[in-house]
């Protein structure tokens, strides 16, 4: 189908009273500026946004009172994704008004492929646990919650670390800011990686990929995971590729040893450390190489020790062509 015949996707965000605010605006806001995005190329809008709730008003976790909210949804006319987002407190309460309306018409819900999906935000996967639509599947949830999650459902596969979950019709996160990492990946499949990532540059967010998707930079990329040590790591070899940089050295940064760090890398990363320093530094070199720089030059900003290490990385990650040839500088 055309994607100016395509119907829109219907995207409700289900809330209940206390529903953490940054779980559903973050991702509805990010889908208000991709449909922004398309409107202004001459594109149609893609999603339908509403909000949704057992009751017509509620109040959100900050204490902002909601009003005019759709009720929960009786039929579907076309594509929809339902969104599930988060609570507050160390558990979910599920035996409130609200929550018990919401677990009863969950059960009447029949999730498909690219029909009726559902999303889970943080516990919100905890929400769809209890009303059994996660049996079978693969989800994650808030660090917080995991073990939570598998009580509440112990035929679900549930997996720790990572940012989010793909198992169609199932998508869900690991909660707060990684529910909008998991509505840009959505974004991606359904309009295009460029919209994806012009909405992750308006929303000033670094955008993380699935574990099967394409790069879309260096800097991005070995970064689908939640190791907060690792991901220190990985922060201070990016703000300075080109400094005197070894597994040891990492290590410190880490506070663990070099062999343990080489582990944290190889399992939550699927890289090695040095392999991660030299695939940045042939980004820093390519960076410099497009602004005008010399190859010598672009060796010496990047931390490669000699214009012959830096042509060696170059042919190791398969790039086009040759360092020589890529020192033009871009033209807007």
């Amino acid at each position: 189908m055309d994607a100016q015949q395509q119907p829109p996707i219907r995207v409700v965000f289900v809330l209940l009273p206390g529903s953490l605010v940054l779980d559903w605006a973050g991702p509805a806001e990010a889908l208000r500026i991709a449909n922004q995005r398309l409107l202004a190329s001459g594109r149609p809008e893609r999603f339908a946004i509403e909000f949704a709730s057992p009751r017509p008003t509620s109040m959100a976790s900050v204490g902002v009172a909601l009003a005019g909210l759709s009720p929960l949804p009786t039929q579907w006319d076309g594509p929809a994704w339902v969104v599930l987002v988060g609570l507050p407190g160390d558990t979910i309460a599920i035996d409130t008004p609200e929550t018990q309306d919401l677990l009863h018409w969950l059960r009447g819900q029949r999730f498909e492929r690219g029909r009726v999906e559902l999303v889970t935000v943080c516990a919100g996967a905890v929400l769809a646990a209890h009303a059994g639509a996660l049996a079978g599947r693969r989800a994650t949830t808030h660090h917080h919650h995991l073990d939570e999650l598998r009580a509440a459902e112990p035929r679900c596969d549930v997996v720790s670390n990572r940012v989010f979950v793909i198992d169609p019709p199932l998508y869900s996160s690991a909660g707060v800011t990684t529910g909008i990492d998991l509505v840009l990946h959505r974004i991606a499949e359904t309009c295009g990686e460029a919209l994806a990532a012009q909405v992750a540059q308006t929303m000033v967010v670094a955008l993380r990929r699935g574990p099967h998707d394409p790069e879309l930079s260096p800097f991005l990329a070995y970064r689908n995971h939640l190791h907060a040590a690792l991901h220190r790591v990985q922060d201070a070899v990016s703000e300075q590729p080109q400094a005197d940089w070894s597994v040891p050295r990492m290590a410190d940064v880490a506070h663990t040893s070099a062999r343990h760090l080489t582990r944290l890398f190889v399992e939550h990363a699927g890289v090695a450390p040095l392999a991660y320093l030299r695939r940045l530094r042939l980004a820093a070199a390519q960076l410099a190489l497009s602004s005008g720089a010399s190859v010598t030059r672009a060796a010496e900003l990047s931390g490669f020790g000699s214009d012959t290490q830096l042509r060696r990385a170059w042919h190791q990650f398969g790039l086009p062509g040759s360092p020589s040839e890529a020192n033009t500088p871009q033209r807007s």
